[in-house]
Formats: C-alpha cells, sequence, structure tokens
C-alpha cells in the first residue's frame, strides 16, 4: 500500500462522507490497478453524492474498460442530466463528446 494510499484511507475515515475524498480514493485505486475497488467507491458517489459531475467521466470510462458499454453510455447520460442541472458546461461537453464516442457517432452525425 502506497502512502498516498493510506493517507485516503485515513481521511476518508475522518469524514467517509466527503465527496472529494471518495473521489480521490478512487481514482488513487485505480492508478493502481485495483479495479474492483475504484469501481466500487466511483459508484458509490454517484448514487449518494449525484451532484459531483466529474465522476461520471471517469465511471464510464472505468466501465468502457471493463466491456461495459451499456452501463457507460447509462453514466454518461446520467451526468450530462446532472451536469446540465449544475450548469456545469465544462464537465456536460466532456461527457457529451464521451457519449458520442462510446454510441458511434462523429462530430458530423449531429
Amino acid at each position: 500500500m502506497t502512502d498516498r494510499l493510506q493517507q485516503l484511507i485515513d481521511f476518508l475515515a475522518e469524514t467517509p462522507d466527503d465527496p472529494f475524498l471518495n473521489y480521490a480514493l478512487a481514482t488513487e485505486y485505480l492508478k493502481l490497478g485495483h479495479v474492483e475497488n475504484a469501481l466500487r467507491y466511483y459508484e458509490r458517489l454517484v448514487e449518494k453524492h449525484p451532484g459531483y459531475v466529474g465522476t461520471y467521466y471517469h465511471l464510464g470510462k472505468l466501465y468502457e474498460t471493463l466491456d461495459q458499454k451499456e452501463n457507460a453510455i447509462a453514466t454518461y447520460e446520467k451526468g450530462m442530466h446532472n451536469a446540465r442541472a449544475k450548469r456545469d458546461m465544462h464537465a456536460l461537453s466532456e461527457l457529451q463528446a464521451a457519449y458520442r464516442a462510446a454510441v458511434g457517432m462523429d462530430e458530423d452525425d449531429e
């Protein structure tokens, strides 16, 4: 276990519902190749903190890596909905691009 991973786990023990810490831990697990742990934390984030829109892109990409295209597309759709609701145009743009790529839609198809 890396020092950074242990530090994030310790911080999360103090504030388990902190969306940023959950996101950071999921991302660290993914970086270390612990895919199941990363997936668990990303999924928990979209369930408990649907307004934390950065999660949807990374969870969708992880689903794509795991050959779960339907889950990826559904995740991008939920993320786009939440990004619109928050008026987070940057996140919306990234999610739209990922969604279009996942469904096989080119820029010219719009």
